[in-house]
């Protein structure tokens, strides 16, 4: 099962239409959504506009993959557990959100090699069929290293400039 998720905040009808007419076109992935406070409503997904907290992670945790707009929640949960995931920027010109903060946010997961990312609704397309294929580079932990943690302390101290 992939999971799509939009957030809670904003709806992203862009993203749920492309999935939803890939779907009715005789997509073969089976596809859950959570859409927020969305416009578009699916006519060939299963789909809720809000899940709790709680049940959340455990949606992720049953997905075989992910696609989501760039919010570094769904990003960092997929991640941790090392599930592919397919990120999709909301972008400013197209209404989506104010700035473009995530299309940054997609491109410096994507060079690092730890999600796939698409820019356009094509690129959605080839993402959602590249996803049972993709592999993490690198999965992350739950707990920051103690590397990560000594270089704050001494920024924090003002040590070692």
């Amino acid at each position: 099962m992939i999971f799509v998720t939009v957030g809670a905040q904003m709806h992203f009808d862009r993203l749920v239409r492309v999935i939803d007419e890939w779907a009715g076109q005789g997509g073969e992935a089976e596809i859950f959504a959570q859409i927020g406070p969305a416009e578009y409503e699916p006519k060939n997904i299963r789909f809720v506009k809000f899940i709790p907290p709680g049940e959340f992670r455990k949606v992720m945790v049953q997905a075989d993959g992910i696609i989501s707009h760039a919010g570094m929640g769904t990003i960092i949960t997929a991640l941790e557990l090392s599930k592919p995931i397919l990120v999709v920027p909301r972008q400013a010109a197209l209404g989506e959100t104010r700035n473009d903060h995530q299309i940054a946010t997609a491109r410096r997961f994507q060079e690092d090699g730890k999600v796939l990312a698409a820019f356009s609704d094509d690129e959605i397309i080839a993402g959602i069929e590249a996803l049972g294929t993709f592999e993490v580079s690198q999965n992350i932990g739950q707990h920051a290293s103690a590397e990560l943690l000594q270089r704050i302390r001494s920024f924090a101290l003002g040590e070692g400039e």
